[in-house]
């Protein structure tokens, strides 16, 4: 038996790497997928046959399927497992992720990795440091007996209307965590819109800005590779996220309401709100509050925001961010038009 490293981008590789995954029941071959794929891996029998393979994507690992014969023998499951965890490591990569099956969860807590939610379609676990726990350390903890409610928010970038969100929870509740998505997929990077939120709310005291770092499962990083063509990957997703919060997030916190803006715009939100809104209960209440309008009526929403910056229309931008925010971008104007240039946002 032999492990190779193979390159995706050299077709007759490419042909027999699909090919494997094909007879394994794996058909998602989506570019936003396969983009994401840094190493990939194939293991080999005697007679140059594939029967194993797993790939690396960042700190995930992806489109690990093993042939049925020797799936039944058992170790080959955690050589393949074992091996990958180990290239991870020579990449400084020590904190991983799976997305898996529920069938698979089991195989997967043998070599290691711990479960950190399970919906009937799927799972997500993870392996090695820093893990949840570590990750709940770090954040800032609030008296027993106090209410306590949750945002999680990408702010690109943040406007008058998360502002409004805010607030509201803020006025509601004795403290408020606002969860920043983590994944830099966005025009704002990271740490930009982390600074936005924590300014733009600086003057609230009971509100804590806090990064969501891996446990706000992102729609970039959610693997549907091994779905069916007819299921919903954003309904899917929605439900594993919110189940993932509930259990790993707003129960060591304290959360127990998640407030949520109204979505009038994005079927993909909307549909992501309606999951939040059946798995979250009893434990976490769900809150939907209006989305913020301007004085003339118009929703206020960060996709106006970017299409404004693209425009050059600084008068619509003043109309629906912050001062902190309308700041940053009147200053950083020039730079982020050229990134929306080159990468399409």
């Amino acid at each position: 038996m032999k492990v190779n490293q193979i390159n995706l981008q050299i077709p007759r590789y490419y042909r027999k790497w699909q090919q494997f995954l094909l007879k394994q029941g794996i058909t998602g071959f989506a570019d936003a997928e396969l983009s994401a794929i840094d190493r990939t891996y194939i293991w080999t029998n005697e007679q140059r046959e594939v029967i194993a393979t797993g790939s690396l994507a960042g700190n995930v690992l992806k489109y690990v399927a093993i042939e049925p014969q020797y799936q039944a023998q058992g170790t080959m499951f955690n050589q393949v497992i074992s091996y990958l965890v180990n290239q991870a490591a020579a990449l400084n990569r020590f904190h991983l992720f799976v997305f898996t099956k529920p069938q698979y969860v089991k195989s997967f807590e043998y070599v290691g990795f711990h479960c950190l939610a399970q919906t009937e379609t799927g799972a997500i676990l993870e392996n090695g440091t820093p893990d949840i726990h570590d990750y709940l350390n770090q954040l800032p903890h609030v008296a027993d007996g106090k209410k306590v409610a949750a945002i999680v928010a990408n702010a690109n970038p943040f406007t008058k209307g998360h502002r409004y969100l805010i607030e509201q929870a803020s006025q509601e509740n004795d403290a408020v965590y606002v969860f920043v998505v983590s994944q830099d997929v966005s025009l704002f990077t990271f740490d930009e819109r982390f600074k936005l939120v924590k300014e733009g709310t600086q003057d609230l005291e009971n509100v804590m800005v806090v990064p969501g770092k891996e446990y706000m499962v992102s729609y970039a990083t959610f693997p549907a590779y091994f779905l069916k063509d007819d299921q919903n990957v954003g309904r899917y997703q929605a439900q594993l996220d919110a189940e993932l919060f509930k259990r790993q997030i707003a129960q060591p916190l304290g959360i127990t309401t998640r407030y949520l803006g109204s979505e009038p715009y994005s079927k993909t939100t909307d549909v992501y709100n309606e999951e939040l809104k059946q798995v979250l209960p009893p434990e976490v209440k769900v809150k939907i509050i209006q989305r913020a309008q301007t004085a003339d009526d118009e929703i206020i929403t960060a996709t106006k925001v970017r299409q404004a910056i693209r425009d050059n229309d600084l008068q619509t931008i003043r109309r629906l961010v912050v001062p902190t925010t309308l700041k940053y971008i009147e200053q950083h104007m020039n730079e982020l038009k050229e990134r929306m240039n080159s990468n399409g946002n």
